[in-house]
């Protein structure tokens, strides 16, 4: 019983000392054209949604020239800011995290997709 527990505990160590998700930037590219239709991350352009060029470190809610939601302003000014663990929750369910958004896109369901378009955002943010 006591190898047991000692094989989860190695295990269990090894899995939380492993590096995050190989992020790559070209599949990102691939999976953003699912967001293409609304925003884009390669010029500061506001579409349908805001410019997504510059996002990582910036406030929720704060993109020039953009008329976001009452809900989205709030999360800004409750400290919401776009870092990778911030998007990967948004990226996953957007209404669940910001209840209000006028994003009516459902989310990724796939945690490699939404680190891959991370990537791809995190050249257009430096």
């Amino acid at each position: 019983m006591r190898a047991i527990a000692l094989f989860i505990a190695s295990a269990a160590t090894i899995f939380i000392a492993s590096p995050s998700r190989a992020q790559d930037a070209a599949a990102g590219e691939k999976v953003f054209t699912k967001c293409k239709v609304c925003h884009i991350a390669d010029q500061d352009q506001n579409k349908v949604g805001p410019s997504l060029h510059g996002v990582i470190g910036r406030t929720a809610g704060t993109h020039p020239g953009f008329t976001f939601s009452p809900a989205m302003i709030e999360a800004g000014k409750s400290g919401i800011k776009w870092d990778e663990p911030t998007l990967t929750k948004y990226l996953q369910d957007p209404r669940g995290m910001i209840k209000g958004t006028k994003m009516v896109f459902p989310g990724l369901k796939n945690d490699q997709d939404i680190a891959n378009v991370i990537a791809y955002l995190k050249q257009f943010s430096k």
